[in-house]
């Protein structure tokens, strides 16, 4: 049993920033021993991802003081993971990577208590997201980001129009790829969110399949046509695709290497067929360290106050040298996530259709939706538009998307409420007609 003494020298350097002003503390500031106790036994931070950042930051944030942590993903542990996530080894392949990190850190540091929750961040619910004080994200997915960050925006309270800032849970995201990585702070309803600057993202790159099926120039190419048209007619496991199946994986693999050859493609790799089927970001472990050590950093200093935090986004690049950037990344007015005020869309053909709308909201850079479902107020009722996510719903109303705008109902100024994997909340937006005579809509 470790007495009191070690206790008191284990934490002797946090104690020298928590109990002693400085120069780079903030106003609110007040140096106190209760700082420290408030992090070591009540400040609740959840960690979202137990991949390469998730292995880093459980295993810095346990080390600085944090004890009541939980961390949630839905992935289990393959042989790929094991270069960089340093929590897991050659016999945890198969289990659940939250189970296995949560345990490691468990065992090697006193008093640490990590709760895993083995699922899909929308499994949870507003009530089990309220009772944390931080939420870090080290995730690999925008649509997972872009969730997250709408859930934390829907615990914001406000009274008489006034944010009530007890109600707001700091979100800090880090993401990384190859030798470059970023990290950002988040309050939310106060600062840029992850909608704000949703541009930052460029959608996830596609092929035109006329150019897989007819011209294809690059190895990318070759695999999409094997993945997209193949597989599906030669059916060769009797089962859909599976990533993580090297005998899948061979086959697509050998079938690219054929169509590669026959168009005189180069550069078809095994690992290029992974990447491209699995939709792989390359991952380096040193970059990992340095964005979850930063992460960590905003997060002892959003706790304990002992420091400004960062305003509000940092980038790094490694590639040559070491090269950091910090700015302050601004909210959006009209921010489909964290405004009040409803998003104009401006329609400027009055032959317009459903099924255009639909693209629109999924191409364009600031709204980027995956699988809209549409809903409006029309002539005293509220009505569906188009549903793709209930097989029922959209064969009901498959016939809409080839009906106008105004064939539907709509006018100049009317409210769409759209649903999207994107977000737990419904968002709404504006139409705003800008063709001539659509003032008469």
């Amino acid at each position: 049993m470790m007495g009191s003494d070690y206790t008191h020298r284990r934490w002797s350097n946090l104690r020298k920033i928590l109990e002693r002003s400085g120069p780079f503390c903030r106003p609110d500031f007040e140096p106190s021993s209760e700082t420290l106790q408030f992090l070591l036994e009540s400040c609740k931070i959840l960690v979202i991802g137990a991949g390469g950042l998730g292995c880093e930051l459980l295993k810095d944030l346990a080390l600085m003081g944090f004890r009541n942590i939980h961390v949630i993903d839905m992935d289990t542990i393959e042989l790929s993971n094991l270069n960089r996530q340093f929590l897991f080894r050659y016999k945890d392949i198969g289990l659940a990577k939250a189970d296995v990190a949560a345990k490691f850190v468990n065992s090697r540091i006193p008093g640490c208590n990590i709760v895993p929750h083995s699922c899909k961040i929308q499994d949870k619910d507003e009530e089990f997201y309220r009772q944390f004080h931080i939420v870090v994200c080290g995730l690999d997915s925008i649509v997972a980001r872009r969730w997250i960050n709408g859930m934390l925006l829907s615990l914001l309270v406000y009274e008489n129009g006034e944010l009530d800032r007890s109600s707001v849970i700091p979100m800090i995201d880090g993401g990384t790829e190859g030798f470059k990585g970023n990290l950002r702070v988040i309050l939310p309803g106060l600062t840029a969110c992850i909608e704000c600057t949703l541009d930052l993202y460029p959608p996830q790159i596609t092929y035109p399949l006329c150019t897989i099926a007819n011209t294809p120039r690059l190895p990318e190419h070759c695999i999409e046509y094997v993945k997209i048209i193949q597989w599906p007619k030669e059916n060769p496991f009797d089962c859909p695709i599976d990533g993580d199946d090297p005998n899948h994986i061979n086959w697509i693999y050998e079938k690219s290497n054929e169509r590669a050859a026959q168009f005189g493609i180069q550069g078809l790799t095994y690992r290029l067929v992974q990447g491209v089927v699995k939709n792989i970001i390359p991952a380096v472990a040193s970059t990992n360290a340095v964005i979850a050590a930063a992460c960590a950093t905003e997060a002892f200093k959003l706790a304990s106050s002992c420091s400004a935090s960062l305003n509000n986004y940092m980038v790094l690049n490694d590639v040559d040298g070491i090269y950091t950037y910090s700015y302050e990344a601004e909210r959006k007015e009209d921010c489909v996530a964290c405004s009040q005020i409803p998003k104009e869309i401006e329609i400027n053909n009055p032959k317009f259709k459903l099924k255009d709308l639909i693209e629109l909201l999924c191409e364009r850079s600031d709204l980027q939706m995956k699988s809209p479902g549409l809903t409006a107020y029309i002539g005293g009722k509220n009505k569906t538009l188009y549903m793709q996510t209930v097989p029922s719903i959209e064969e009901k109303t498959r016939e809409n998307l080839t009906k106008t705008l105004i064939d539907l109902g709509l006018r100049n100024g009317s409210e769409i409420n759209v649903a999207d994997i994107t977000t737990p909340n419904t968002i709404v937006l504006k139409l705003k007609f800008i063709y001539p005579n659509s003032d008469i809509l």
